[in-house]
This record gives structure tokens, sequence and C-alpha cells, in this order.
């Protein structure tokens, strides 16, 4: 009898396993995750076909009209997790989408979605916004508006037309001018994204405006060979960019389509002061600025008999507020593509450039691309440039 009584417990046991598991099924867990799965897929569908009513039956969330500009090639959620409470839920996702046109691979970032339940068991978005520690995108701060120019695409936020079409006419300009001092073996096209404010591109970024203040325009973008890469971003600070004048403007998004231009040569090994000097060696390239004019806080040092000892490193690069050092440093990185371009040639700047990023890191890289593509060393390089300062400058 004991024996059997232990039986009949252990058969209790299971049934109500069972009863809560469904012997193998999906917990209330994992159902939820699916059903979840299975709303985001709709939403999906219907941003890619531009559907408006069937985006709206999946809930609310991003407003349809601030992303319908955008023109998505592709947009898919992956569910990464689902926290339930009752009839509310939230839903931890990854969101990969494309520009057509632009975009080789998906841009990827993290979502965090609350949802909710109805009496039939249907569930439908009720925010959907930026995860920790993910970037905003365009469209979470409003309606997005586009122009598309020649060789650009230019995505904004409480811009008008005309500004758009302004930055659009600055990108058209730029491409030809990049291609012809770097060469064609570039994808030739630019996607710029303008926000509203210094806080919209900060949000933009995934940090504090503080960090880009006085920055006019930044580049965001994978270095390294693009085998499966998104386009690269030029993310535009509409603060900073206000104060500069016609000549300003073009150099400032001339400068950031040779990044774009450069960066699958551009890598570990290659040191800002080449990476900045070379992009702003080609911003300039047709301006017709004196070095005394485009290099003020440089030509300041050396009148001051304060000729720098040697290139800047990359954390003189960093955005810490002393913007006469970062103006300094960027001006030195300039010199030094100028005097490169000036004593062996155009095609031998382009040529360094590459060469040290076919280098996997930084140790050696820039002694071997001086020796390989200059004939020279560091130290004899770093003389020449004091000198050409002094010349160009004093």
């Amino acid at each position: 009898m004991a024996g059997r009584r232990s039986g009949s417990a252990l058969v209790a046991l299971v049934v109500l396993l069972v009863a809560l598991t469904g012997c193998g099924g999906r917990s209330a867990a994992d159902s939820a995750t699916a059903d979840v799965q299975r709303l985001l897929d709709r939403r999906a569908e219907a941003v890619v076909d531009r559907d408006a009513r069937a985006y709206e039956r999946t809930g609310r969330g991003t407003d349809f009209a601030d992303l319908r500009a955008v023109p998505v090639a592709a947009w898919s959620y992956r569910v990464t997790a689902v926290r339930r409470t009752g009839d509310t839920a939230t839903a931890d996702a990854e969101l990969r989408y494309r520009v057509a046109g632009y975009d080789e691979a998906p841009v990827t970032t993290g979502r965090t979605l609350r949802l909710s339940r109805d009496a039939e068991g249907r569930w439908s978005v009720v925010t959907d916004r930026p995860a920790k520690k993910s970037a905003q995108q365009l469209w979470d701060q409003g309606a997005v508006h586009l122009v598309r120019g020649r060789h650009s695409l230019v995505l904004g936020v409480g811009q008008s037309g005309q500004s758009l079409r302004d930055f659009a006419d600055l990108a058209d300009r730029a491409v030809p001018a990049v291609s012809d001092a770097w060469g064609t073996d570039w994808s030739r096209r630019v996607v710029l994204v303008v926000p509203k404010s210094l806080e919209g591109m900060a949000g933009l970024l995934g940090s504090p405006a503080s960090s880009y203040r006085g920055i006019a325009a930044v580049t965001t973008g994978e270095t390294g060979p693009r085998t499966r890469a998104p386009a690269d971003r030029i993310i535009v600070n509409p603060d900073a960019f206000a104060l500069l004048g016609g000549l300003g403007e073009q150099v400032v998004v001339t400068h950031e389509t040779t990044h774009v231009a450069t960066r699958a040569r551009t890598t570990a090994a290659t040191p800002l002061w080449l990476s900045e000097g070379y992009a702003d060696w080609v911003g300039y390239r047709a301006a017709g600025r004196t070095p005394v004019e485009a290099a003020p806080e440089l030509s300041r040092a050396v009148a001051e008999d304060r000729v720098p000892t040697a290139l800047p490193d990359d954390e003189d690069f960093g955005f810490t507020g002393d913007a006469s050092r970062l103006a300094r440093s960027y001006e030195s990185g300039w010199t030094a593509c100028r005097m490169i371009s000036d004593r062996w040639g155009e095609a031998r700047l382009g040529a360094f450039y590459r060469a040290v990023g076919e280098h996997r890191e930084r140790a050696g890289a820039v002694e071997e691309a001086l020796r390989k593509a200059l004939g020279t060393t560091p130290d004899a390089f770093t003389r020449e440039w004091r000198t050409y300062l002094r010349e160009q400058l004093g």
C-alpha cells in the first residue's frame, strides 16, 4: 500500500507538471515570445510594403508617418527576450534594416517595445524605443523628410526642404571632388542625416551633446574592408553647421565624404593624424586657402616659436573641450599631408595612405609605409615637416 500511495503521489505530480508545462509544449513565456515575434513580423512587412493601415493594426509606438519617407529595402525584428506581466509585456528586439540603394548590409540596432494584450488574446505595440545603450534612429525624433541628389541621399527632421536640398548640393559637389583626389574605387554616393539640433545629433550617436558641441559633422561607419557593412552616415550638427560660411560648409562635407571614400582602406593601423589630415587635405584641395588661412591655430603656435615636436597622437583628437588643441591636431595632420602632396606628389600621398592601411595593427605601419611609399624614415619625415611648418606658417 505504501508503494501504491507513493506511486499515486508521483502520478499526481506528473499530471500537475503536464498541466503547467503542456507536456513538452510551449510555456506561457514561450507562447508570448512567439506571439510577439509574429506581431513584429507583420509590423516589419507593413514597413517594407509602406502599408500604413497594416502597420497601425500592429499597434502604436513609432508613428508610421515619421518613417514613411525612409526608402527601406529591408526591415526585420528578432525578439531576444519577453518579460510578461499579465496582459502587458516588455520585449527586447534587434531591428535590422537597409536603406535602398545605399546599404550593402543591414544596419542593426536594439529596440525595447512595450506591449499590451486585448480580451481576445491579441498583442499590440504600445511604445517602440531605442534599447538601453542603443542610439536613436532619425524617426525617433520626428517625421523624416527626404531629398535625393545626383550622388546623395539626405534625410532630415525639423529641417526645411530648401535646407535639405542645400545639403544635397554640397554632397553632390563633394563626391566628384573626392573621386578626383582619391580615385573611383568606392561607392561614390553618400547618406547625410540632418537632425533638428545638436541634441538630436547626440541622440543619433548615443553620446552626450557636450561631446560634439562645435563639431559640424561626423561620419559613422566600420573601418577596414567593406565586405558586408552598411553604408556610412554623415551626421550633421545643424547648430555648428549654421555658423559656417559657404566655403566652410563645402570643406566640411567634402572632408566627411572623404572618410566615406577611404573607409575600406582605413584600418586600426591608420593614425588619426593621417585619416583626418587626408580628409582635410581633400577638403581644402580646391578651396584656394593659404596655409595661414587654413591653419590659424598652428600658425599662431609657429609665430610664437612653439613648433610641434611630433605629429599628434590619437588622444589629441578627442573632443575634450579644448578647441585650440583640437584645431592644432587637425591642422598638423593637414599640413603633413599637404607636405607629402607638395614634395612627393598627390599620387604618392594616396599610395602612402593605402600602404599604412594594409597593416592590421599600428606598430610599424607608418614606418614601413614611409619607407616604401616615400623613401624616408619617421625621424626624417618629422624634421622635414617641422621645417615645412616654419616655411609655410612662419
